[in-house]
């Protein structure tokens, strides 16, 4: 047997008992939280973007005051620059609101359901659709890296 004939390791194997229906429920659980990963990513470029369009917008009001319009500049920087994006909350505030509150909540309950039901191991039902999928003895389908053949 060729080494890119093995499954996959130890911490992406079904556990004894575990049935393949629940596999793929607990895959499902996974793939949710992984949206939310996504979305957080996307919280933390709205972050990013507004800090940046703040302070852009302040090198602009300078440009605009030494352009002869004061006035202007003045009542940009007094309504707009360091303004609050959502009541009372910068983006740095609702980034850590989200971080402590719905993201941590589903992060802790993905890993109780796994925990749970698959002894921790992540991906499990990804492991056993990457074996379903691959094309054994193939280059460049092994079922994981070289590194992580064992000998034989």
């Amino acid at each position: 047997m060729t080494s890119s004939q093995h499954g996959p390791d130890d911490d992406h194997t079904i556990p004894a008992g575990v049935s393949d229906d629940l596999v793929e429920a607990v895959g499902g659980v996974t793939a949710a939280f992984e949206v939310i990963e996504h979305a957080r990513g996307m919280l933390y470029a709205f972050h990013r973007l507004v800090g940046r369009a703040d302070k852009e917008l302040g090198e602009a009001l300078d440009q605009l005051e030494a352009a002869g319009r004061p006035d202007l500049a003045e009542a940009l920087r007094t309504d707009v620059v360091g303004r609050n994006v959502l009541d009372g909350r910068w983006t740095f505030q609702v980034v850590e609101e989200f971080d402590a509150g719905y993201y941590q909540a589903f992060a802790d309950a993905e890993r109780a359901v796994r925990d749970a039901t698959m002894g921790g191991r992540r991906h499990v039902f990804e492991a056993q659709l990457k074996e379903r999928e691959r094309t054994h003895d193939r280059p460049g389908h092994e079922a994981r890296p070289a590194a992580h053949h064992p000998e034989g």
